[in-house]
């Protein structure tokens, strides 16, 4: 089975990516915080993650630095789903080395076809 880690503080949204993904046959793993997020990606190992942007004790940005400094990680699928649209915050994602950028809200059918275009090209 794949596996996606999903590093969201909102309940709510990582209960419903939870639910949409697991739908569509994934293993999904959820912490609210970067921080639990690295050190889930060492012992998950996940086909995935889905990141937010704006997370305590390490921010997305931070987290996505530190796996694309690793070896081990730094090829690893990394989907941004954040509530920043702004393209200063896109920029800085994708000079950090982000797979793709979604802004919330989101669209169910968009989430899933991202993630498949991710790992199913």
């Amino acid at each position: 089975m794949r596996r996606v880690l999903l590093i969201e503080d909102e309940t709510n949204i990582a209960e419903a990516l939870r639910f949409i993904l697991a739908r569509d046959g994934w293993e999904v793993f959820v912490v609210s915080d970067g921080a639990a997020g690295l050190a889930a990606v060492a012992k998950i190992r996940p086909d995935l993650v889905i990141l937010d942007l704006m997370l305590p004790s390490l921010s997305g940005l931070e987290v996505l630095v530190a796996l694309r400094k690793v070896p081990a990680t730094h090829a690893l699928p990394v989907l941004m789903l954040t509530a920043k649209g702004q393209e200063r915050d896109r920029a800085a994602a994708q000079a950090a080395g982000v797979t793709d950028y979604m802004t919330k809200p989101f669209d169910n059918a968009e989430i899933r076809a991202r993630v498949r275009a991710i790992l199913e090209p």
